[in-house]
């Protein structure tokens, strides 16, 4: 049965979530309003909200989970090329939280594969503005000759990454961001990118299914760590990918 819950209810635990037998697999529960608040809850304990206009705040954990092990980050050689490029060329640039709002309402303006719309409605992505004003979101940018073209945002609590969305305008930027990102995770001793869902492309670049009891144990040993709050540019990080 569906847990229905408000402003001042805590969230049930994950493992309550309903089953794959269910309309909704990995619904946690419903209802409440998103604040930074209620989200550090969530992302704590393996939940993150996800729903769409004119439905109440809907509350996920997937089992299996999709994550990506840095380590096992997979670039493609086509990957690798563009990448040697980018660093190569003078107008090119990999920016952290210099247009998070740019990057999020781009994002919200891209439908996930296989869906219509966008999920980022405008509560949930003033909820998350709000939360990187206070230093838990932050935004993995690409840059072409003063344009930005591609990017991601992403939730960082202790030694923990939460990847959320992308988007992309030229090809293959979304992707630059994420090695950009991967690279940052590396050299910050962050061992996991949380990917939510299982799709076809996060499985190409390296990313695979986890179940959520070892998710959260993962969770239990790094969320507690001390907070990263810089999360600025560092070219030298880029070399931890062998490129």
């Amino acid at each position: 049965m569906l847990t229905w819950i408000d402003d001042h209810t805590a969230l049930p635990p994950a493992r309550q979530a309903l089953g794959a037998d269910s309309d909704a697999p990995g619904l946690v529960a419903a209802g409440g309003r998103v604040t930074p608040e209620r989200l550090d809850e969530a992302y704590r304990h393996g939940i993150f909200p996800w729903y769409g206009p004119g439905q109440p705040v809907l509350w996920w954990s997937p089992d299996p989970r999709m994550v990506l092990p840095v380590a096992e980050f997979r670039l493609s050689h086509s990957l690798r090329k563009t990448l040697r490029r980018f660093r190569r060329s003078a107008g090119c640039e990999l920016r952290f939280d210099s247009s998070f709002r740019r990057v999020i309402e781009a994002c919200a303006q891209t439908p996930r594969r296989g869906q219509d719309g966008t999920w980022i409605v405008p509560s949930l992505l003033e909820a998350y503005v709000d939360w990187h004003e206070e230093g838990a979101v932050h935004s993995a940018e690409t840059w072409i000759d003063g344009e930005l073209v591609g990017g991601l945002y992403f939730v960082a609590i202790g030694r923990m990454c939460f990847g959320e969305s992308m988007f992309a305008h030229r090809t293959d930027a979304s992707k630059i961001a994420l090695a950009g990102l991967v690279a940052a995770c590396h050299a910050r001793a962050i061992p996991l990118i949380d990917c939510q869902q299982n799709t076809s492309h996060l499985a190409s670049l390296g990313a695979r299914e986890m179940r959520r009891e070892r998710f959260e144990a993962h969770l239990a040993q790094t969320l507690d760590a001390p907070p990263l709050r810089d999360w600025s540019y560092d070219e030298s990080a880029w070399d931890l990918l062998v490129l």
